[in-house]
């Protein structure tokens, strides 16, 4: 149930073609106002069913541009008793909560059918639902001819009471250049931890245990980024194999949480109980500081291609709702249909949406798929000027909160990675395909005798990527950098695999991505040899050390912090099953890759530390500084030469403290360095603001190494000038002091 935004007079309540869904209205707090935008509908009857109440039909009278709206009012007894009765007034509202509903379109063309009820056929759902419920099963209905489910369940939308106990909740609001990002899936994450109590793994419940939370402070991340939570169907494909839509890219509401990641409990009490589940969870991260991003996908719906069942928008109105060229749907989605952002309707929605999970559930950011879908024209061109790019960043709750873009789709001038405007950070695909170049093809390039690439593509990276994204006025704090996400290897098959191997997807193998830029270390698979597996574990350190070390914003995907694997499947879309989900349990190659993880997540935090609060908003007064191995800047030629591997960053702030030293080795051999002299630093700090020459760190200390060799060296001590050794395939990190 949704209340107004904005104050309207009471005097004389009225329908109001404002807000869409159902709301209650001024000077009638029994009444509810019932909104929907279906421009392609003459008339449109409004179907509901109160708790333990028959189905009841009413036509809503009111039309104004395209929005057919009214009033539903409560019988006069109802309101007699309301008004003498202690009980919770929601209890005597029309539409009170847990009232099911929806549309039934009535024109020229379309007989009307007065028995029609969801069991006979589907309603159209409201765009504005705040909550879903599933009311028959196909092989539950009349006629049933072994339909899968993704063809024949009914679904019907559901009021639900937006009061919740938040408490002292608030947003822990983490600056950008604090943030970890942890993408994770909410019932994968947990389906499989030994320590979470067995009825809530796999639940909103799950994520929000205290065992889950204890363990997500201890990595050191700070903001979790769940994939889909919205509402969403499963594709009649994979029904129809046996699997289902497990990431959930596939909306059937943009207001409703998917009821399947709540407890049985809170199933049990309708989509009231999975809403409650869903911000008690968001209450628990947010007592301990952790930040709730949500995967959205406003691009396309549930609803498929042109020919398939119309749940909601196709039938409210189909050339309105989506993008069209030429009398037929314009796919930039790969997924049958695309919502026309052109249409100032659809923003419409979709703004309200993501007020409604700020406001109401408390949510601290959203991560948008395939998001330059939502800025085309009508013209189907990018823009970054476009409505809802503008609106969604001017929005005071919106705004506020952290967006983010996965910058492209497969339509026309789909790659826009550094072309969002300010206030958006976009997934930074470039950082991860340089980075799985340097430590995996370059290094089987070098095992065959090749030399691998140059360094100036990787420095790009580990600065941040600012050549790409100072264009569009952003700084690093616009780069989510990643080398792993959902879609594609974990970080341990990109060192197990040269192919792809998802044949439980039973596609022939044919899904999925083929340039995956992984190398094996000469054994597909599970390795068979000492060597091979720790070479892989090496690899895989390096592969952390470059993410966490690099400016901009790092994304870890749930499991690379122990060496979780898909078997080599690189699009486990469809798989619920171990294949999906983390697997908690450990071997000691796994536990170091944890300790690793999370002691560099403790030397980043301790770097922040010593800069300024405006870190990295503002390109130069971020200092870095290049060395070769000989201890002398790096020259143009150095950067571009084949081969030439080794290079030494010292990094710090211009108006805080210089105070890090990373050396990467991408080759095959040590490599002997001579580290920055005592003039390079001093030159460094005096170019400071607030530094002076003689405050100039003398010598540096060994901190980290992904060379398990120099862990008992730890703490030691070099002086400016002196020599060390780079060990082959590694990075290394030093203090200065």
């Amino acid at each position: 149930m949704q209340t107004p935004d904005r104050p309207v007079s009471s005097a004389h309540p009225r329908p109001r073609s404002r807000p869409l869904g159902v709301s209650r209205t001024p000077g009638d707090s029994l009444a509810a106002n019932v909104a929907v935008w279906a421009p392609g509908l003459e008339a449109v009857d409004l179907i509901w069913s109160e708790p333990g109440q028959p189905w009841q039909r009413h036509t809503l009278m009111h039309l104004e541009g395209g929005v057919h709206f009214d009033l539903i009012h409560v019988s006069p007894d109802r309101a007699l008793t309301s008004a003498n009765s202690d009980l919770d007034p929601y209890t005597f509202m029309a539409l009170p909560p847990g009232t099911r509903y929806g549309f039934i379109p009535t024109s020229s063309s379309m007989l009307r059918q007065p028995n029609h009820t969801p069991e006979t056929g589907q309603i159209f759902l409201d765009p504005h639902g705040l909550g879903i419920e599933r009311v028959a099963r196909a092989d539950q209905l009349p006629g049933h001819d072994d339909r899968p489910d993704a063809y024949g369940t009914r679904y019907v939308s559901s009021v639900v009471d937006e009061r919740f106990d938040w408490g002292d909740d608030v947003h822990p609001d983490i600056p950008w250049r604090d943030t970890v990002v942890y993408e994770a899936h909410v019932k994968g994450l947990t389906i499989q931890h030994p320590d979470i109590p067995e009825h809530l793994r796999g639940t909103y419940a799950g994520l929000g245990h205290p065992v889950m939370i204890d363990y997500l402070k201890s990595l050191g991340i700070t903001t979790v980024e769940l994939l889909p939570i919205h509402a969403h169907l499963d594709e009649a494909h994979l029904t129809e194999n046996g699997l289902t839509n497990y990431w959930g890219y596939n909306t059937l509401s943009y207001f409703a949480p998917h009821a399947a990641y709540a407890t049985a409990e809170a199933r049990a009490r309708g989509t009231q109980g999975v809403l409650d589940e869903v911000k008690a969870m968001v209450k628990a991260l947010h007592a301990a500081g952790l930040e709730v991003v949500l995967d959205v996908v406003y691009n396309h719906t549930a609803e498929g291609g042109p020919t398939e069942q119309p749940y909601c928008w196709r039938g409210l109105g189909d050339e309105h709702w989506y993008r069209h060229h030429n009398g037929h749907y314009l796919d930039m989605t790969g997924c049958g249909n695309t919502l026309d952002f052109a249409n100032p309707n659809v923003v419409r929605m979709t703004l309200d949406s993501l007020r409604y999970w700020v406001r109401q559930v408390h949510i601290d950011g959203f991560r948008f798929d395939l998001a330059p879908t939502l800025a085309r024209d009508s013209q189907h061109t990018f823009s970054q000027r476009h409505p809802f790019l503008v609106a969604a960043t001017a929005d005071p709750s919106i705004g506020a909160s952290k967006l983010i873009a996965e910058p492209w789709d497969v339509g026309m001038g789909g790659w826009q990675t550094g072309n969002f405007p300010p206030g958006w950070a976009d997934w930074n695909d470039s950082y991860r395909d340089t980075v799985r170049e340097f430590w995996l093809t370059d290094q089987r390039a070098i095992a065959s005798g090749g030399t691998g690439g140059s360094l100036s593509r990787l420095a790009d990276a580990l600065a941040g990527s600012n050549s790409r994204f100072e264009a569009s006025g952003r700084t690093p704090l616009s780069a989510v950098n990643f080398v792993t996400a959902h879609d594609g290897f974990t970080l341990y098959d990109l060192t197990a695999y040269d192919q792809k191997h998802n044949e439980a997807n039973r596609e022939g193998n044919r899904d999925g991505t083929n340039d995956n830029h992984s190398w094996n270390h000469g054994e597909e698979g599970p390795a068979r040899t000492a060597s091979v597996r720790a070479a892989r574990a090496r690899t895989a350190r390096n592969i952390m050390a470059t993410l966490l070390l690099s400016q901009g914003v790092p994304m870890i995907t749930a499991g690379d912090e122990f060496l979780r694997t898909q078997g080599g499947n690189n699009n486990a879309y469809c798989q619920d099953s171990p294949i999906g989900w983390v697997d908690w349990k450990k071997t000691p190659a796994d536990r170091a890759m944890l300790a690793c993880t999370q002691e560099l997540l403790r030397l980043r935090r301790r770097f922040l530390q010593d800069q300024p609060e405006d870190y990295m908003r503002r390109v130069h007064d971020v200092r870095m500084e290049w060395f070769s191995p000989s201890g002398n800047h790096m020259h143009s030629y150095e950067w571009q030469a084949a081969g030439f591997r080794t290079v030494q960053m010292v990094i710090g702030a211009r108006a805080g403290t210089t105070t890090a030293l990373v050396l990467v080795n991408g080759s095959a051999l040590d490599v002997e360095v001579t580290l920055p002299s005592q003039d390079a630093i001093e030159e460094i700090v005096s170019r400071g603001e607030e530094a002076e020459p003689e405050d100039a760190p003398t010598g540096f200390e060994l901190l980290f190494s992904t060379d398990a060799a120099l862990r008992p060296s730890y703490g030691m001590r070099l002086p400016t000038g002196d020599s060390t050794v780079a060990p082959s395939m590694s990075v290394t990190v030093l203090r200065l002091i």
